[in-house]
């Protein structure tokens, strides 16, 4: 008897450890813009969302003897469309906690054509997470930005693109920095050029008008300079949803830019993997990533 005891509250210790801490509105005093979006936010096959209009972040915090004092913020992938925010994003949150980082997941408002509703979430989550380091044990040198797909998009867009913060603001959390300190790219989408972008995330992102500027200005591989923050990738070599010179582009853009940066190509691993385990060469990624971490700093 005891010994399930012992065992019930050792499973309860563990879950607690692992527990998402708290949930945060991004725009907690309503966003700047509109999606459009204004049917309810729909969840179906288990925790994927569509129908996004409020962006939010789940915080997962670890405990204070394994902190690391780095932070992830994750965007699950989906096409524009969705977001699968269970093995694209709470189950990596989850994970990272074990390792001392913490995980935040970003629920960023769908675009809906609307190109610049995602990228100014993520911005916004950005500045937030610099502004509660000390509270939440963050170090604010040490906030990264990963994204899986259409995530992938999303993450390396403001990897891209990102600013030092509004001396002017008004709003304090505005002059704040946005720019991740690293990034974890898992068989992104990096370009809208037709030859080889899903067309799908580039129809939802950029609406159907075929406007070349947008084209230009969301092909993350041609925005690549010095200053972009050094980038883990991880694809598979049979992924047919993303191809693979999404990331080899950007990679190729990133050492010309002297960026540091590694790239895994696993022979298996199709498109979507994420966290799942599937008994496949790509299943052995997270740790390859933590390796990525220590050896660049970002951990111990």
């Amino acid at each position: 008897m005891k010994k399930i005891i012992y065992l019930s509250v050792a499973l309860m210790i563990y879950v607690n450890a692992v527990s998402q801490n708290f949930t945060l509105k991004v725009w907690p005093d309503g966003a700047p813009d509109s999606n459009g979006i204004t049917v309810p936010e729909e969840k179906f096959d288990g925790v994927r969302v569509r129908n996004v209009s409020e962006a939010e972040m789940y915080v997962y915090l670890p405990e204070k003897d394994k902190n690391t004092g780095a932070a992830v913020l994750i965007c699950p992938g989906g096409g524009y469309a969705m977001e699968a925010m269970d093995h694209e994003g709470f189950e990596m949150a989850k994970w990272l906690v074990e390792k001392g980082v913490a995980g935040i997941v970003l629920k960023y408002r769908l675009p809906n054509g609307n190109h610049q509703i995602p990228s100014g979430d993520a911005r916004r989550a950005l500045r937030i997470i610099r502004s509660k380091a000390g509270e939440w044990g963050i170090q604010p040198n040490k906030i990264g930005i990963a994204g899986s797909s259409a995530g992938g998009h999303l993450a390396s867009t403001v990897g891209t693109h990102f600013d030092a913060g509004d001396p002017a603001a008004k709003d304090p959390v505005g002059k704040i920095s946005c720019r991740p300190d690293f990034m974890l790219l898992l068989y992104p989408v990096i370009t809208m050029k037709e030859e080889f972008t899903h067309m799908g995330s580039r129809n939802n992102l950029l609406g159907k008008g075929n406007d070349m500027n947008l084209v230009v200005l969301y092909s993350n591989e041609l925005h690549v300079t010095p200053e972009t923050p050094p980038t883990f990738l991880v694809l598979a070599d049979n992924d047919t949803g993303v191809v693979p010179r999404n990331s080899i582009e950007f990679y190729t853009a990133l050492k010309t830019n002297k960026v540091p940066a590694e790239m895994h190509i696993f022979a298996k691993g199709g498109h979507g993997f994420g966290m799942r385990k599937n008994n496949i060469p790509a299943d052995h990624w997270p740790e390859l990533f933590v390796d990525w971490l220590k050896s660049a700093g970002f951990i111990k």
